[in-house]
């Protein structure tokens, strides 16, 4: 009998190459070179320091940076074609739903997750947007993957809620922000007994369940609020229900810069290009610039958008941002490192590092300008978009 021995076979290894490569770990690497086997980074720094193996596919650009992550959205939950049917971001049968699960509803093949896929975003945090005191459940995907256990990264990442006058004008009640507040207030009380309740003791209860991972500290509340005033509510009910907050959209951010610096709050902060009326309409260009000059961790989300095509872009908000006062280092962050520790995924994205996951960007021009296209996208070692660099 002959006997044939088998090589195993050998890991895809690719090379990017650029010009300028943003680690986002520090410095950028000038005249640098990222290398990918298998689906995660093996190495990166100067081309003369890391050894290109031969056989490697090598792609050569002028910037890398890390892909790009979309900190909230509602794409997947919202579709391009804009009507009833593949608008799934929010239910308005009650004004309080918790137990709605972003997994349920995200659709990985929807033609917006591909277009934002192009622009460079290989992960984005989506599920029930806003407009309800709790609308549901978020989760983390990247841009690929032909079902949801294909793309997921956390099949529930935080809790979506909303203050101010998009969770009133949907529902009988709440009518004011007072009746809203004491709403949740009192949802939480009710958590706080079901948790005490000894399990042996207590039905299932999905709605109490997922407040409970609010109140334990295994999820954040995403809570929305523009008005100043609004904000504050969101803090004080931070503080007096221990839970982990992080601030989303805040459009007079910049009027209460100081407690929210002192209550130690993220922001994910609404697109600069935000059409400025209802709660949002005293926002302002440069509010991302000075939340970070006053150490506020801040990423620039996509946020629900009403209008077609029915998402914004990230890269391209940023770029509105570093054009008012948001340094050009920290608008890159707000869209990576940033952006992937606020939704609780920095050990895995947002940094080029050897161990984390293989998404990275290469483009012909600087990231923030219009006329720069993101030419190679790579996610977990598999190019997904390839246009060229020339």
């Amino acid at each position: 009998m002959a006997w044939m021995l088998m090589a195993a076979p050998l890991t895809a290894q690719i090379a990017l190459r650029a010009d300028t490569v943003h680690t986002m770990t520090g410095d950028p690497i000038i005249n640098g070179v990222v290398l990918i086997e298998g689906s995660t980074i093996a190495d990166v720094g100067p081309a003369d320091a890391v050894d290109i193996p031969d056989g490697a596919t090598v792609y050569e650009g002028t910037v890398i940076t890390p892909g790009l992550v979309d900190p909230r959205g509602t794409v997947g939950l919202s579709g391009i074609y804009n009507v009833d049917s593949d608008q799934d971001q929010l239910d308005t049968t009650a004004p309080m739903q918790p137990e709605l699960r972003a997994i349920d509803a995200y659709n990985p093949q929807e033609e917006l997750v591909a277009f934002l896929r192009d622009q460079g975003i290989t992960t984005v945090h989506t599920g029930h947007g806003p407009g309800a005191l709790i609308s549901g459940q978020t989760a983390t995907f990247k841009t690929t993957g032909e079902t949801v256990d294909d793309a997921s990264l956390s099949d529930i990442s935080a809790l979506s809620m909303t203050l101010g006058p998009a969770a009133t004008q949907r529902f009988s009640s709440p009518g004011t922000r007072a009746k809203g507040a004491a709403m949740l207030r009192d949802m939480f009380l009710q958590a706080e007994r079901y948790r005490d309740t000894p399990e042996d003791e207590r039905e299932r209860n999905l709605p109490m369940e997922v407040l409970v991972q609010v109140l334990d500290g295994e999820i954040p509340a995403f809570i929305q609020a523009h008005r100043s005033h609004d904000i504050m509510t969101a803090l004080r009910l931070a503080e007096e229900f221990g839970f982990n907050l992080v601030l989303e959209g805040a459009a007079e951010a910049y009027l209460v810069t100081e407690e929210i610096a002192e209550a130690d709050i993220p922001v994910v902060l609404h697109p600069p290009k935000i059409r400025p009326f209802g709660a949002a309409e005293n926002a302002q260009l440069t509010t991302a610039g000075e939340l970070h000059a006053a150490g506020i961790p801040v990423a620039i989300q996509s946020g629900y958008e009403a209008y077609v095509p029915k998402t914004r872009v990230v890269l391209f908000e940023a770029g509105v941002a570093a054009a008012n006062g948001l340094p050009h280092e920290a608008a890159l962050a707000s869209i990576t490192r940033t952006a992937a520790d606020i939704i609780g995924q920095s050990d895995v994205i947002g940094t080029l590092e050897p161990g984390k996951h293989g998404d990275v960007v290469l483009y012909n021009g600087n990231p923030f300008e219009y006329v720069t296209n993101a030419c190679t996208v790579v996610i977990e070692g598999e190019v997904v978009k390839e246009d060229g660099c020339s």
